[in-house]
């Protein structure tokens, strides 16, 4: 049932956004150039990610039926919905296609943890979510940014 609600509130959240998501230049070039992702991808992203909820957690896992780590998550679901491949790892994820503000964040961009280099890197799903593979022994899951744990942490935001 908090599946369907989730998928209930991405929907709304893409459908409000779509046609008011900024588009083209203005963004400070990055090291890598990636192709800016259509508000319908980030929207498939958002989807695909959300489904992958409750998949297992397995170190170095890239697949869902080896399970997942973060970036392995990150990777399978922006291969697969937008034919982007993203570095498989955390730190480099964190030059993966454009720096944003906070404020702008939007669903289908990433969200890092971790002062200096990051650590930790999940899919923001909107309404303050966002998917992710957390721990070993653990599974694929949905948190709010808000929660009492990753509102401490440092985030930044990358959008391919």
């Amino acid at each position: 049932m908090r599946l369907a609600h989730a998928l209930a509130l991405t929907t709304a959240c893409l459908l409000a956004t779509a046609c008011t998501a900024p588009r083209g230049p203005g963004r400070a070039p990055s090291s890598v150039s990636y192709p800016t992702l259509s508000p319908e991808q980030a929207g498939d992203i958002a989807i695909h990610a959300l489904g992958l909820v409750g998949t297992p957690y397995r170190y170095g896992g890239n697949t869902p039926d080896s399970g997942f780590d973060c970036s392995g998550l990150i990777g399978y679901v922006y291969r697969s919905r937008a034919g982007v491949a993203p570095p498989r790892t955390v730190a480099e994820l964190d030059g993966f296609g454009q720096p944003v503000g906070m404020g702008e964040l939007r669903t289908g961009d990433l969200v890092l943890f971790g002062s200096g280099r990051p650590t930790h890197a999940g899919i923001y799903v909107g309404d303050g979510r966002f998917v992710h593979a957390p721990s070993t022994g653990g599974e694929v899951r949905l948190d709010r940014l808000a929660g009492v744990y990753w509102s401490r942490q440092t985030v930044s935001v990358r959008r391919p």
